[in-house]
């Protein structure tokens, strides 16, 4: 019998489809299964409860300040995507939505006028550090890319260091023409 789980790459994680469009199931380097799919509206409340668990760093550097909370409203946008304007995928726990713990969010925004779109991510110190956050932002990319998108572009803080590094390796350019200093102008474009 093969495995279920086949690793390319010593730094990729080992992937295997599930049904439905964007799901996947990986293995992260130190063994834990996750199912990688796109957010449900179950997810809002899972969402919310995770976010207490949270380091204050790991908030400030998604949102760009310091935040207790996620609002009901929020938490129903999020989990509420756009069809065709919005791409959101969740990292979970192997269980159905409503019931998992979320561990990552990515999120992909489509400009007003439909030629680039901003991204977001955020993967909990739990997870972080094995290849999730590179995985799901190359989801976003391939997400982009269909859609023909013409760029991906996000505003990253400039002491979120790992962030930084990761859209350099992607391909991502930094552009600071107009940004406050503490704030770093990313841009990736597609086509």
């Amino acid at each position: 019998m093969k495995p279920m789980f086949k690793p390319k790459h010593k730094h990729r994680l080992a992937r295997a489809p599930m049904p439905g469009p964007w799901c996947e199931r990986v293995r992260l380097p130190d063994q834990r299964e996750l199912w990688i799919r796109p957010i449900a509206a179950n997810d809002a409340e899972p969402i919310q409860a995770g976010f207490a668990l949270l380091h204050p760093d790991e908030i400030r550097k998604r949102y760009g300040y310091a935040m207790k909370e996620i609002s009901d409203d929020y938490a129903h946008r999020l989990c509420h995507p756009l069809p065709g304007r919005d791409f959101v995928l969740v990292a979970t726990d192997p269980m159905p939505p409503g019931r998992a713990l979320v561990g990552a969010v990515a999120r992909l925004v489509v400009d007003d006028d439909g030629h680039g779109a901003e991204f977001a991510i955020l993967v909990s110190h739990f997870l972080a550090g094995q290849g999730l956050g590179r995985h799901m932002l190359c989801r976003l990319i391939q997400w982009g890319r269909r859609k023909r998108l013409r760029e991906i572009h996000g505003d990253v803080l400039a002491d979120n260091h790992p962030m930084l590094e990761l859209a350099h390796e992607l391909g991502f350019v930094r552009d600071n023409s107009h940004e406050p200093d503490d704030m770093v102008h990313i841009r990736l474009r597609l086509r």
